[in-house]
């Protein structure tokens, strides 16, 4: 079979997947622009292709079995111009790195040990027990609110529970109070939700229902210190909003993973946002990093193998999106 990573993305997934995949595997990598003939017949003639794109500036794989996005978006993909021989698959296993940033951006938050090392390097003992004006914070018995409640909103929330922390979840669908949830809102009733956590974290997919979602009247309602995190999609949460909350102190900041802006043709190092929220000294800034672990990759790689061999072996995928029609 051959396999096609299509892309500097999808090519982050393709050392080893020959050996995943096991014997008669032809595992080929191709750039984003397929400039030269070569590179477009091979596409044309892969019988499985990971990527994050298809559209019709690329030749059509006639024989395409399976087409893998290599991560959960597949907004990018044109479902029309697939061919209808192709499944088509997505995967996730980036949330248990997502969790993981979000709590250790909280426990940054509260437990200062980068600022206590640097003051105990100057002799100053700032942070010492004994006194009460030099206590620092603990996140225990804070309330965590995820708007989102998918892979990445179960792993935070497992996570928050261990630190004992409540957890609020708002979601497009009902969420049953548990063990591990104790409040659920829909999104129709998001007016109680953002006022009732310390702590917001989005982690949406970006939809035409979920663009600005996060605006100008959820920074109003959510309580003066909370923190808001997106590691879901940038546009989710109104940039000037947003910026406004930060720049009035509003709110009590904010962790960012996910932008507005992002490198380019055009401009290959620009800053992530429309406005200067690089002068703001209340946010977090990382550049969509938090997903991106050795975990994820090779959590991905087995589940993209995997299909790949079920697919030619007539077996059930899964995290399918679009069966093969033919």
């Amino acid at each position: 079979m051959r396999i096609i990573f299509h892309g500097e993305n999808a090519a982050s997934f393709s050392s080893g997947f020959a050996d995943l995949v096991g014997s008669g595997a032809d595992v080929a990598t191709l750039p984003d622009t397929l400039a030269s003939d070569a590179d477009r017949q091979a596409y044309a003639q892969a019988d499985a292709i990971i990527g994050v794109r298809f559209g019709a500036d690329l030749p059509q794989p006639s024989r395409l079995k399976l087409f893998h996005v290599p991560g959960a978006g597949y907004d990018a993909v044109d479902l029309d111009l697939l061919p209808a021989s192709a499944s088509l698959c997505n995967c996730f296993g980036h949330e248990q790195a997502i969790a993981e940033y979000v709590m250790s951006a909280l426990l940054a938050r509260d437990i200062p040990l980068a600022d206590a090392d640097r003051q105990l390097r100057r002799g100053d003992w700032a942070y010492w027990a004994g006194a009460p004006d030099r206590v620092h914070g603990e996140i225990a018995g804070k309330t965590i609110g995820l708007l989102g409640f998918g892979h990445i909103g179960k792993a935070i929330a497992r996570r928050a529970k261990a630190f004992e922390m409540r957890v609020h979840v708002a979601n497009r669908s009902p969420v049953a109070v548990s063990e591990l949830v104790e409040r659920a809102f829909t999104l129709d009733a998001l007016g109680a939700f953002w006022g009732s956590a310390d702590v917001i974290v989005v982690s949406l997919p970006l939809t035409p229902e979920t663009k600005g979602l996060v605006g100008a009247a959820a920074f109003a309602a959510m309580r003066p210190d909370a923190v808001i995190f997106n590691v879901g999609r940038g546009p989710i949460i109104d940039e000037a909003a947003l910026y406004e909350a930060l720049k009035e102190n509003r709110i009590g900041g904010a962790v960012i993973d996910t932008w507005y802006r992002y490198p380019g043709p055009a401009d290959a190092n620009p800053l992530p946002a429309t406005l200067p929220f690089h002068e703001l000294p209340n946010i977090v800034m990382t550049p969509h990093m938090s997903g991106w672990t050795s975990g994820t990759i090779r959590r991905r790689q087995q589940t993209m193998a995997d299909n790949i061999r079920h697919c030619f072996a007539g077996q059930p995928l899964v995290n399918l999106v679009r069966a093969a029609r033919t």
